[in-house]
């Protein structure tokens, strides 16, 4: 029995990496001020929601996850062999268009995490680019994986002490709240838009292909994944929470003075260096997730080769590394591409639930039964939310 717990433990540490690291990335700069404005205007009150948005995180990563153990190729390689070039270019483009805004939002994010530790964002966006090319260039994903699971550590720390130190201060907790206000309705289809996001299904399928070799490594990448969507909500809630008390104003994220004086005066002057940093580690390591994620899913897609990721990258990002010089508001923009990573997603998930479900593809992993039930009330779940939140956007009364 024991010699039985230590063999899964070492499958467990063999295998682990892509399921963490994406679970990590989904926190990036957009979801994290999505849980600013949450703790800002509700504190504890959607606690409860957060932390059950774990539950189609995991069954979605889960399915991407197998996909890939089980054929050994990534989602986009797997799309351009199972389809025509024209639905293969449907699931990949507007992927590649999204995640240039999410490019856009991970550089603000840096730029205000250091401007509230004063550093200019002439110094700080262009650093943090050179850094971030140096952990991926011309590396195997085992050699860029290694800095990432270590800044994942640091990412883990801050978030966790930032809401200590608004917790500390006293908080109230309500365990449920609902209501059908425009602005309430707003924010759960933001979060709902945080929990999956189109690269995700492409880095995670194909990440697990160069970890997860054997069929039988399926279960430790289950047990990692399950643990990550916990992992993942824990930190949403955690920097809900170290948001509880910022006034309003505060959230104005084109003067990161103004949060820094609102957030000393929740949490103390302590405060906003750790909210720097803990903005700073979850826009850098999305920032590489996304860059590898997409530019996989479109190279694979396109039968272009993985080696050409590189040159992907650099045309989706290098506009992005710009943006931040003019603007520095982040808020709007990213709740607003929360909504619309929904409708987005859509494709590549609906490629993905029905590739899954291919027992020739599948085998004895086909996905079926309550699991393929539970896959696809959730995604037509994620895509109801996803209209009525443009709907929201655009004025229209639900």
């Amino acid at each position: 029995m024991r010699n039985k717990f230590k063999a899964r433990l070492s499958r467990i540490a063999k295998t682990w990496g892509p399921a963490w690291l994406v679970m990590i990335a989904d926190v990036d700069a957009a979801s994290a001020i999505t849980a600013v404005d949450t703790g800002a205007k509700y504190g504890t009150k959607l606690v409860w929601f957060l932390m059950l948005l774990a539950v189609p995180l995991y069954v979605i990563q889960e399915v991407a996850a197998r996909v890939g153990v089980v054929t050994g190729k990534g989602l986009g390689e797997l799309i351009r062999e199972n389809y025509s070039r024209k639905v293969a270019v449907l699931a990949a483009i507007p992927m590649a268009l999204v995640d240039i805004i999410s490019y856009v939002v991970e550089y603000t994010g840096i730029a205000v995490g250091f401007q509230m530790m004063g550093v200019s964002p002439k110094i700080s966006v262009p650093a943090l680019f050179l850094a971030h090319l140096a952990v991926v260039y011309n590396k195997k994903y085992a050699e860029a994986e290694k800095p990432l699971l270590v800044i994942s550590a640091v990412f883990s720390v801050v978030w966790i002490l930032a809401a200590f130190l608004t917790a500390r201060k006293g908080v109230t907790f309500t365990p449920f709240y609902f209501s059908f206000s425009r602005d309430f309705v707003f924010l759960l289809a933001a979060n709902i838009g945080a929990v999956i996001m189109p690269f995700m299904l492409f880095y995670q399928a194909s990440a697990t292909v160069e970890k997860a070799t054997k069929k039988e490594h399926l279960w430790a990448v289950r047990v990692e994944t399950a643990i990550g969507a916990v992992f993942s909500e824990m930190i949403m809630v955690a920097i809900a929470v170290s948001s509880i008390g910022i006034a309003a104003a505060s959230l104005d994220f084109a003067s990161p003075a103004l949060l820094t004086r609102g957030l000393s005066g929740v949490a103390g002057h302590f405060a906003p260096y750790v909210f720097g940093v803990g903005l700073i580690t979850a826009s850098f390591i999305a920032l590489i997730v996304i860059s590898l994620g997409s530019s996989w899913g479109v190279t694979e897609v396109m039968g272009w080769g993985r080696k050409h990721w590189f040159k992907v990258y650099l045309l989706e990002s290098m506009p992005a590394v710009l943006v931040p010089f003019f603007s520095l508001n982040l808020i709007n923009l990213a709740l607003n591409l929360m909504a619309l990573q929904i409708a987005v997603l859509i494709v590549p998930a609906v490629i993905l639930g029905t590739l899954a479900s291919d027992k020739k593809l599948m085998a004895d992993y086909v996905l079926k039964g309550f699991n393929r039930w539970i896959y696809w009330f959730f995604i037509a779940l994620i895509f109801i939310t996803g209209v009525a939140s443009i709907l929201l956007a655009l004025g229209v009364k639900l």
